[in-house]
């Protein structure tokens, strides 16, 4: 089993070009983001439904990609559970408003996705995601990890 770091660093190395880096600061959290709001759409049985709005499939891929961050990293698995919080109450928002959740992450998603091929382009290697799509979760810990270290947090 690979540590945080070695995926970290093994993520870096597609990464590394400037443009590269901002694109990701911005699509990365983007598609996190869209790929909930998606989730959060998909109907439930009802028998789910009437316990909550938050038992759904959005919360239980939170869930699961916790685990997959807490065997990884006590800190990144703190940190990623606050940020697929906020991002599911915002889900919840806009599921209760006139706005269309799917729709509008749907959109999201298209955009961040050709963002991110944008960026790959520019960069010159291909998505890390093509050798393993364990990088998919890798991503956004990648990103959370220049947090922790600029705040001095050890991953």
């Amino acid at each position: 089993m690979k540590s945080i770091q070695q995926w970290l660093d093994e993520y870096g190395e597609s990464h590394r070009n400037p443009t590269n880096k901002l694109i990701h600061w911005i699509c990365v959290p983007a598609i996190t983001f869209s790929l909930l709001g998606l989730l959060w759409s998909i109907p439930v049985p009802a028998a789910m439904a009437s316990v909550s709005p938050w038992l759904n499939w959005a919360t239980l891929f939170a869930v699961l990609a916790g685990l997959f961050y807490l065997r990884l990293s006590t800190t990144i698995f703190m940190g990623m559970t606050v940020v697929a919080v906020a991002m599911l109450v915002v889900c919840d928002l806009i599921a209760r408003s006139e706005w269309s959740l799917w729709q509008l992450s749907l959109l999201v998603f298209v955009v961040a996705w050709v963002g991110q091929f944008i960026g790959h382009k520019i960069e010159g290697k291909k998505p890390s995601f093509f050798k393993d799509l364990q990088f998919l979760l890798v991503g956004p810990a990648w990103l959370l990890g220049f947090v922790w270290r600029r705040l001095g947090i050890r991953l």
